[in-house]
Order: C-alpha cells, then sequence, then structure tokens
C-alpha cells in the first residue's frame, strides 16, 4: 500500500467507506452477516490506509516547507 500515490489511497479509503457502509446496512436489515468479521478487518485497513496517506502529506509538506526555506535564504 505504501507504492501508492495520494490519489490512489484517497480513492481506497472511499472504496472502504462504501464496503462498510454496505456490510453495516445488510447486518440492519438481515440481522446476520455471513462474514460479520469484515467489517473490523475493513475499518483496520481503511486506518492503515489513512496512516499512509497522512505520512505521505507530511512528507510533501515538509518539502514545501524547506524549499520555501531554500527561496528565502537565497534571497
Amino acid at each position: 500500500m505504501k507504492d501508492l500515490s495520494i490519489d490512489e489511497l484517497k480513492a481506497k479509503a472511499s472504496e472502504l467507506d462504501r464496503e462498510v457502509f454496505e456490510l453495516r446496512n445488510e447486518l440492519a436489515f438481515n440481522r446476520k452477516l455471513e462474514k460479520p468479521h469484515l467489517i473490523k478487518a475493513k475499518k483496520r485497513e481503511k486506518a492503515r490506509i489513512l496512516t499512509i496517506l497522512t505520512q505521505k502529506q507530511a512528507v510533501v509538506a515538509w518539502a514545501i516547507w524547506q524549499e520555501e526555506s531554500v527561496k528565502k535564504t537565497l534571497v
């Protein structure tokens, strides 16, 4: 997952949101899931993706900040 781009990670997180929503709807309507462990597993996977996404965004922000500070020292 770490090799995915920021946009791909956002899309994957959105997809997992939809899947969890569908599983919860199925649980609400049928009162039983065939694989109830999937809700927890998909929520954990989304948390992992959001963690990686946050790390990548921090790296990008750091690079921008450093670039700006270099420009200030050159001027």
